[in-house]
């Protein structure tokens, strides 16, 4: 019962991992730039569902403000990843890597004292430095659901909704849309694409608006299920989702899902069952990732690469 337990935990850590590494791929796979920043996309979509609820404040807020709140979140995180590509990233396109790199740190950095200075004048928000309040939903925040000896604590619950609801959304979007078979005539050729009539500037933007507005719903769930949001929330759970998107297969968007899923599994179980497990929480991601990758560089879905003389 303590191992399922764990291994409950586990799966909702994971989808809040799954949700954000989609990010991570869906950029690399179609420009190849690792985008550092995206964890900052995730938080900022957890500030921009805060700033709605300051909207209209309120100890306990009704279930209808959830969506308003995501929709908030999600505008958030969209609109800073498309002036983030259009600013930063879109005129070192065919600059060498390390640029583009390089950049996406320094990016990272911007937003996060933006966020701390920002929200720091705003009344609700007295010092951006400590960890800020989320507000309670009624209905998705509360007392424990309890099935025999488990625990469904009921942001696990919206975490792994949102996880199934949005991978469906990616699947039909990538493979049922004009817009997503582009994506993906660009992810394997952009070249030829552009030659075939497809605006690939525009699916590059598309890329980081859908990667940005799920980083979004994981605000939200990362915000639910601790209560409370903090400027640098997207340091750490951005290089697990990476991790994930790595171990998964970078490009791959079910890998990332599957990458996520595994590293927030392995996580749990391992702050479960070790000794001082949850002194290492932070590291078990890692520790997962060079396992794997040492007898599969690949990742578990990626396409092995054949280098041709």
């Amino acid at each position: 019962m303590f191992v399922l337990q764990a291994l409950i935990d586990g799966l909702s850590l994971g989808a809040l991992y799954a949700l954000i590494a989609v990010g991570y791929t869906v950029v690399y796979g179609i420009i190849q730039l690792i985008n550092f920043a995206h964890g900052e996309i995730f938080m900022i979509g957890a500030f921009g569902s805060v700033t709605v609820w300051l909207l209209v404040p309120g100890e306990v807020l009704s279930i209808w403000m959830l969506p308003l709140m995501l929709v908030g979140g999600m505008i958030a995180s969209v609109a800073v990843a498309l002036l983030m590509e259009r600013i930063a990233y879109r005129p070192l396109r065919n600059a060498p890597r390390l640029a583009p790199l390089i950049t996406a740190i320094g990016v990272s950095i911007f937003l996060q004292e933006f966020v701390r200075l920002f929200y720091g004048k705003i009344p609700g928000f007295p010092d951006a430095k400590a960890n800020v309040g989320f507000p309670r939903i009624e209905g998705v925040t509360g007392q424990a659901i309890q099935i025999g000896g488990l625990q469904l604590d009921r942001p696990s619950i919206f975490t792994l909704s949102a996880l199934i609801v949005c991978t469906g959304f990616l699947y039909l979007f990538i493979n049922k849309t004009g817009i997503g078979r582009a994506m993906q005539a660009t992810s394997q050729d952009p070249d030829t694409a552009r030659l075939m009539g497809i605006n690939v500037d525009k699916i590059i933007m598309i890329a980081f608006a859908v990667g940005a507005a799920l980083a979004a719903v994981a605000g939200v769930a990362q915000g639910l299920k601790d209560t409370n949001i903090d400027f640098r929330m997207g340091f750490i759970a951005g290089l697990k989702a990476f991790s994930a998107a790595v171990l998964g297969g970078i490009g791959n968007i079910w890998g990332a899902l599957v990458g996520g899923l595994v590293i927030g599994v392995f996580e749990s179980l391992a702050t479960a069952v070790m000794p001082s497990g949850s002194a290492w929480k932070d590291v078990w991601a890692f520790v997962v990732l060079i396992l794997i990758l040492v007898f599969r560089p690949q990742g578990l879905l990626g396409a092995r690469v054949v280098d041709r003389a």
